[in-house]
């Protein structure tokens, strides 16, 4: 089931020679390469040794290289049948031994814990492995099965109507189910009041609740999500345009401008980039080297294993490089489309089903996506950095964007006349003069950009190269053949072969 870290990671001292020469020959066995045909492999196989040697150039760039002992303790050793067993026990237990009570809401919560419980002992053990191993294959796995089930819970909300999906919200908290006021961070704006000769700075103090260290330790976790400066600030920034933009439909979109641009985008948000920036440099100069807990002969280097366990067992350099093709270009696009609308959904989800900003429910919504989002960016930078290696997109990926959509539908669905008020004028003016210019950029970049480089490069070649016409003969003459004997060749040639 689990594979030993030695067995991942390979051996840390082969070269990327043999990893061409292996991937090669297994174009040959799997029939990419007709061995028999000596015509045709030996210039198919160089491009395909071509082709691997460069992709290995550039994971060594970017990847570090690590170097692993091949200890395989218990820690990593496969438990299915220990699991089965423990659950097997559970439920003669609760069969046997325990008295079903007669309450039938009861019966049916716990029937449903019971079910997800299952699912998850069963998905830790036997799903597929994502891109990370640390701390251990299977917290990765278990995160990946609370995925489906958040899915499917949201699928469920979906399908029901807005008073029984927010009524069964009460099933989980009696709380809920009740409609909440918005708190509106407008109103007073002025840094300093004089009129208050108490506390003239009161209205900073009053921003300074439980969200301002949220925001810098999301923007701490987000940059290590990402892994790139300049999409961390655009994603920022934006953010902040998008709160303008819909403080029309969320009163707690209205902040005052100092909130928005000093106490959000350059404190909250830039410390938090520059904390994650310093740390993703730290992790791309540290040596990758394990070592088995019980070869380690001193206490320290024990302590210091058993803290490095909750580390990347390697580290991926991400490089983005937007502008460099077209497929790379959309698919920053969406990445920030998507991070934008996860982050307004988590606005409007507890807006349209009356959850208090400080409810566990909303706490529990940002753990997961901690958890869930440095996987599923990996597996995106993955599918798009390397299509030959992943040709599909990951399992993590596909259950994010399907979350972040479904979220989206919920919303749409539980209040359209919030979502369909008429955005200003102005804003929707800026707004269209935005894409537009994305637009155009993108045309000029990968379409007419491109033609006239490929125009001039054409030109330049055949002003370099002469032609077999212009080339000068042994009389110091040039060819000039006809239009007809540049077609067909020489007319001595056409009159061989019209004989």
């Amino acid at each position: 089931m689990t594979k030993p870290e030695s067995r991942r990671s390979g051996a840390a001292a082969v070269s990327a020679t043999g990893k061409g020469s292996s991937a090669a020959a297994e174009q040959v066995n799997n029939g990419a390469v007709d061995p028999g045909c000596p015509d045709q492999s030996g210039p198919i196989k160089a491009k395909v040794m071509k082709q691997i040697s460069r992709d290995s150039l550039h994971r060594r760039n970017t990847e570090s290289e690590v170097y692993d002992d091949g200890t395989n303790t218990f820690f990593w050793r496969a438990h299915t049948v220990t699991v089965l067993f423990i659950l097997t026990c559970a439920l003669v237990y609760v069969t046997l031994l325990e008295e079903t009570p007669q309450d039938t809401a009861y019966n049916t919560k716990r029937g449903i814990v019971a079910s997800i419980l299952v699912f998850l002992c069963f998905g830790v053990t036997q799903a597929k492995d994502g891109p990370f191993t640390r701390p251990h294959p299977a917290y990765w796995r278990f995160w990946l099965c609370v995925t489906v089930v958040y899915e499917l819970f949201l699928i469920f909300i979906l399908f029901q109507t807005v008073h029984d999906g927010r009524q069964f919200m009460k099933y989980i908290d009696p709380k809920l189910g009740v409609p909440l006021p918005e708190r509106d961070y407008g109103g007073n704006c002025l840094m300093y009041d004089s009129g208050n000769t108490t506390d003239p700075f009161h209205n900073i103090w009053d921003k300074m609740d439980g969200f301002v260290p949220a925001h810098f330790l999301g923007w701490y976790i987000k940059t290590l999500m990402i892994r790139d400066w300049w999409m961390c600030m655009i994603i920022s920034v934006m953010f902040e345009f998008l709160e303008y933009s819909l403080e029309h439909q969320l009163p707690n979109f209205s902040e005052c401008w100092w909130d928005h641009w000093i106490m959000d985008v350059l404190v909250c948000n830039g410390l938090g980039i520059y904390c994650g920036m310093k740390t993703l440099a730290w992790l791309s100069m540290k040596p990758y080297q394990w070592q088995g807990l019980w070869n380690i002969p001193t206490y320290k280097g024990k302590i210091k294993r058993i803290a490095f366990q909750f580390t990347p067992y390697s580290w991926v350099k991400f490089e983005w490089k937007p502008a460099s093709n077209l497929r790379r270009w959309l698919a920053v696009l969406g990445i920030i489309f998507m991070f934008l609308l996860a982050e307004l959904n988590t606005f409007y989800l507890k807006f349209v089903l009356w959850m208090p900003p400080e409810h566990y429910l909303v706490l529990l919504r940002l753990v997961f996506f901690v958890n869930v989002g440095g996987v599923a960016m990996r597996e995106i930078y993955d599918f798009m950095d390397h299509p030959k290696f992943h040709k599909k997109l990951g399992q993590q990926a596909w259950l994010v964007a399907a979350i972040t959509v479904t979220e989206f539908l919920i919303v749409v669905k539980y209040d359209p006349k919030t979502i369909m008020l008429p955005i200003p004028f102005f804003v929707t003016q800026c707004w269209l003069l935005g894409i537009l210019l994305i637009l155009i950029w993108t045309l000029w970049r990968f379409f007419i950009r491109d033609i006239t480089l490929r125009y001039k490069e054409t030109r330049r070649r055949r002003q370099e190269v002469p032609t077999d016409w212009d080339r000068p003969l042994g009389n110091g003459s040039t060819a000039t053949p006809s239009g007809r004997s540049k077609l067909n060749g020489s007319s001595e040639a056409l009159r061989q072969r019209k004989s």
